[in-house]
């Protein structure tokens, strides 16, 4: 937790030796879990949670199936790949199409202000302008899966918060600016900053052994840090020594992170320059997900969310051929030409995606087969018709084979409305993780 409102200064807690460790830093952990063995038997899938804004051309339009440039018209193992989905025709052996979805949660008039903030809870947020959600289910699942890595979850974007109609007088800004919470009230920061992103991975430095000698320095002043606290409790009230030990906790929590990181052997990996610059859009969302797959194959990390463009996106897509800004052309009036062009942008995204996940197929993953073999990506949107901002019915995709908890290779119709919580709640139970139920959930989705 966050240390404040106490009787002894943040600085009396946090420097020793010359040195200051920033408390936010600290307050962000999850409590240390007992580290399990990187091993075969004690194999865990991976979770990915890729969202993209302002829905999909679908058939729910006023033109229906003659617009349609999403769901496939055959259901089963036989199903065709629309426009759209035409990129993933390499990892079809992979993917579920998911049709017939809804999200309760997600229909207000604040549109864009709750979209990206429901779709991982499926619970609608009371009005207030402070979160106060559900934990999303990819902190559900770092809490059960994640807490043997040195990241027990990474959450990436593209670009910063979108544009001003993303905040709303009703629910504020927290619910547009990320799809993952830590807890009801904590809403994980997205990272854009592929420099960052980096230096998350793998730690700060230039080279391995800079990156050792720093986390060598950073331990050491955990120690010091660690020894001027405890000489603090012997004269604190029970309540401020519960507090203390809560600060402990997340130190050795730091620690813990520290040493599974240098545990790591990344003699065998080509690792990229430390991103400095990056010239474009295309560039950061390409360089995001090689981050991401090493992230993976490092096992630095098995939880992702992924923000693939901002909520309220004013993002040009010049580079395949449409300069328009996406927010914009999402508004499409049903035209039939900015539908046209939308559909460009969509596939576009769909084939940045389908090259990640052709990198996950072609990576080892031990003796069990490739990476994508035993993860579970959730690939779509939270809306449908962005020019409505409806939320039915949801453009959803699973990929990956769980290490064959997952069949793949099939578009599975449901009835309409069915919510999208009964597929995040089936996804938890195919990892592993124990779960009553997701926000409105009403069960699992057997035939996924």
């Amino acid at each position: 937790m966050f240390i404040t409102k106490k009787h002894l200064s943040r600085r009396t807690f946090l420097r020793a030796g010359g040195a200051t460790i920033g408390l936010p830093l600290l307050g962000a952990m999850i409590p240390a879990a007992t580290a399990l063995s990187q091993t075969a038997a004690a194999a865990r899938p991976r979770m990915g949670f890729f969202y993209l804004p302002h829905g999909a051309i679908m058939a729910n339009t006023r033109y229906g199936a003659e617009m349609n440039r999403w769901t496939p018209d055959k259901e089963g193992r036989d199903f065709d790949l629309k426009p759209i989905l035409e990129p993933f025709a390499a990892q079809k052996k992979y993917m579920t199409v998911v049709s017939g979805l809804g999200n309760r949660a997600a229909e207000s008039p604040a549109v864009h202000a709750i979209h990206p903030g429901t779709w991982l809870t499926a619970v609608q947020p009371p009005r207030s302008q402070t979160p106060n959600s559900a934990v999303s289910v990819d902190q559900i699942a770092a809490r059960q899966i994640g807490q043997d890595t040195p990241l027990p979850s990474l959450e990436l974007a593209t670009e910063g918060a979108g544009g001003s109609s993303s905040c709303d007088a009703t629910f504020g800004c927290s619910y547009a600016r990320t799809i993952s919470f830590r807890t009801p009230t904590t809403p994980m920061p997205m990272e854009a900053d592929p420099g960052k992103v980096f230096e998350r991975i793998f730690g700060r430095g230039k080279s391995p052994e800079e990156r050792t000698e720093i986390a060598n320095d950073f331990t050491s002043v955990l120690d010091l840090v660690t020894a001027e606290v405890k000489d603090l409790q012997s004269g604190l009230g029970a309540d401020d020594r519960a507090i203390v030990n809560d600060y402990l906790d997340s130190v050795r929590e730091i620690e813990r992170r520290i040493q599974l990181l240098k545990a790591r052997d990344l003699s065998s990996l080509d690792l990229p320059e430390i991103p400095v610059a990056v010239s474009s859009f295309d560039e950061r969302l390409r360089l995001q997900f090689d981050l991401l797959a090493l992230a993976y194959q490092t096992n630095t990390t098995r939880i992702s969310t992924f923000m693939m463009c901002a909520e309220v996106s004013n993002q040009s897509y010049a580079h395949v051929g449409v300069p328009d800004a996406f927010h914009p052309l999402s508004h499409h009036a049903e035209n039939k030409a900015s539908m046209e062009k939308l559909a460009i942008v969509q596939n576009y995204h769909s084939k940045v995606f389908s090259e990640f996940l052709a990198k996950l197929a072609a990576t080892p993953d031990g003796d069990r087969g490739s990476i994508l073999d035993n993860s579970i990506f959730l690939y779509g949107s939270n809306m449908s018709n962005s020019n409505n901002h409806d939320s039915f019915p949801l453009p959803t995709l699973v990929f990956g084979n769980a290490g064959g908890k997952i069949k793949g290779n099939q578009h599975v119709r449901y009835a309409n409305h069915t919510p999208i919580g009964n597929l995040l709640f089936t996804l938890l139970l195919r990892a592993g993780v124990p779960v009553d139920k997701v926000g409105d959930s009403t069960g699992e989705l057997a035939e996924v």
